[in-house]
């Protein structure tokens, strides 16, 4: 008779050492089925997996219901492989969440993006925080070393976590290229073009070699000489963009949305971004062919024919 905390401690199991799902996919796992774990005990419900069914999920999806769409979906997600683990195992006969119709509704929000002028405007704002004049001061490293976080957000359009995971054994400057280990082990490389960036990039490894050296060889380092964590690049960004006076929420994931669309902008065909940004499908990257309202006004005013149809009365 296989209770749900032990039943929780086999799926970790399963989840680290067979299937080397990352930190952050388990951390996520925790939280969702610590959850689930103490309402079946708030409600009184069953704690043994065998007598878990859809009316005990049922009422665990109303008490979600105020949550975002997409975190219930995920916590859903969560349930979802939690019991088909269960099933393979032969501990319970069905997966519960089977015999539920389930259908959760997401806002289409299309991705924010900066426009090129907005993203000049951070680029300058970043170089312009290097003075080289106080380069033995830790002040002119870290601004080496934010520039090169914005170098790498914006040429790359890598997620925050890849870039924060990069390793000096990724970046070969000789080539300019960079491998970006993504999603699900997934790895794809990127051509770094700009000469500036390259010549930072050097710049900042130089400087930087005994310290990435001795913290296991991670690209980007912080003050105690520790690997740069996610939320620090995401307080350095959002910091920048104040700076900038630029007047929206700007974020990492901004930033690789804003690399995608401004290369579909310049006609850059999607199977190439799609490759590019390291998605496995291309529907993934389709939202991107929303044009923004600028460029949309410019092919408007350009291209539509009624732009040549002149009438008499003005």
């Amino acid at each position: 008779m296989l209770i749900f905390k032990e039943a929780m401690a086999e799926f970790f199991d399963h989840c680290r050492y067979e299937k080397n799902l990352s930190a952050k996919t388990l951390k996520f796992y925790t939280i969702d089925l610590l959850q689930f774990s103490a309402f079946l005990e708030l409600q009184g419900f069953p704690l043994v997996v065998t007598e878990i069914d859809k009316t005990h999920l049922k009422d665990y999806l109303k008490e979600l219901s105020g949550w975002k769409p997409k975190t219930i979906k995920r916590k859903v997600a969560t349930l979802k492989a939690l019991f088909n683990y269960l099933e393979f195992e032969d501990h319970i006969v069905a997966n519960p969440l089977r015999k539920l119709r389930i259908k959760i509704k997401e806002p289409a929000l299309l991705p924010k993006a900066l426009t090129a002028e907005e993203s000049n405007n951070l680029l300058k704002k970043v170089y312009a925080s290097i003075v080289p004049k106080e380069k033995s001061t830790y002040g002119y490293l870290e601004a080496l070393r934010n520039t090169v976080v914005i170098e790498l957000l914006f040429s790359t359009g890598a997620r925050v976590s890849e870039i924060a995971n990069l390793r000096r054994s990724a970046l070969d400057l000789q080539s300019g290229t960079v491998t970006i280990h993504g999603k699900g082990g997934k790895q794809h490389m990127i051509q770094l073009c700009n000469p500036d960036a390259l010549f930072t990039l050097d710049t900042y490894c130089t400087l930087f070699a005994a310290r990435i050296a001795t913290n296991g060889g991670y690209l980007l380092v912080n003050r105690f000489g520790n690997k740069l964590s996610d939320q620090s690049i995401r307080i350095f960004v959002g910091n920048l963009a104040a700076i900038a006076k630029i007047g929206k929420k700007v974020t990492p994931h901004v930033l690789r949305h804003t690399f995608a669309t401004l290369l579909l902008e310049n006609d850059v065909d999607i199977k190439y971004i799609q490759s590019l940004l390291g998605h496995s499908s291309i529907m993934t990257t389709q939202i991107y062919t929303q044009v923004n309202l600028e460029k949309q006004k410019k092919i408007l005013a350009e291209k539509h024919p009624r732009m040549r149809f002149a009438m008499a009365m003005q």
